[in-house]
């Protein structure tokens, strides 16, 4: 009820236009016009909708590979035998998430504004001051803390459950600590990284409430495009085909990592 009724709504305004005699029509208009854009006679990836949708794209890819790069290592240590905090640790990646999302994302204005804590540090530093608010640096970091919490747990999750008896079983066999970690470790932790980047990778290239604000009101993504489409032009057939592109998007991804992984899965059922 929750999830089908609303997506079969959604499908059915994107295959829809609205006359103003208040008629239906299905048709393919909505979908034809993001492909479009405003003139037809651009390149494709010219074209304004579709240059939204591969930023989007982008910024979702560095967001994951960026939290990727920083939580992979910090998962590894919370998940060593040997690390005493890291109860603490996973404490304070846990924490912000009980704040509301907005709230979070507010903080990070007063952080990165022209007088705000970085720009303040510098200046007492002696050092000039950065225009970093209202940038793709802005918003790529405000996603990169959001989302990293997202990558973390479920590669801190594979760890933990990995029988520490395959790494003993080879050391003993004389594997260096390197070969451990690139043929034993890191394979099975693939299933959670497949997680951390689906975790990451699906609400970065959606989201629209972190552009609106570290991006500044004129920086569009695909969130903000539906956003736009359903509270100010009103035009909610087009913001459905918009949201339908995207959860077909989504869709790939998740058949794309789900391959992955069950490949993965088999590589390690295989005899050695």
């Amino acid at each position: 009820m929750f999830i089908i009724v609303p997506l079969v709504l959604v499908l059915y305004y994107a295959l829809t236009t609205t006359a103003p005699d208040g008629s239906v029509t299905f048709t393919l208009q909505n979908f034809h016009m993001f492909f479009e854009g405003i003139t037809s006679g651009e390149p494709f990836f010219s074209r304004l909708y579709v240059r939204i949708a591969m930023h989007s794209i982008r910024m979702a890819v560095y967001t994951t590979l960026i939290s990727f790069v920083i939580g992979y290592p910090l998962a590894y240590i919370l998940a060593s035998k040997g690390f005493q905090e890291k109860t603490f640790l996973i404490f304070m990646f846990i924490a912000p998430m009980w704040m509301n999302f907005l709230v979070r994302t507010y903080a990070w204005l007063t952080i990165l504004e022209r007088n705000g804590l970085i720009n303040t540090l510098l200046q007492r530093m002696g050092l000039p001051i950065i225009d970093i608010l209202f940038t793709d640096r802005a918003v790529l970091l405000g996603m990169v803390y959001n989302f990293l919490p997202f990558m973390v747990l479920p590669i801190y999750t594979s760890l933990t459950r990995m029988d520490t008896r395959i790494i003993e079983a080879a050391q003993d066999l004389g594997a260096s600590p390197r070969n451990v970690f690139t043929r034993v470790v890191f394979p099975h932790s693939i299933p959670g990284i497949a997680s951390g980047i689906t975790m990451v990778f699906m609400p970065a290239v959606a989201t629209f409430i972190i552009p609106n604000l570290l991006g500044g009101a004129q920086y569009f993504m695909l969130g903000n495009l539906i956003e736009q489409q359903f509270l100010r032009a009103g035009n909610r057939h087009f913001g459905s085909a918009v949201a339908v592109i995207l959860v077909i998007m989504m869709f790939i991804s998740m058949a794309v990592l789900s391959r992955i992984d069950k490949q993965d899965e088999k590589e390690e059922g295989a005899p050695i």
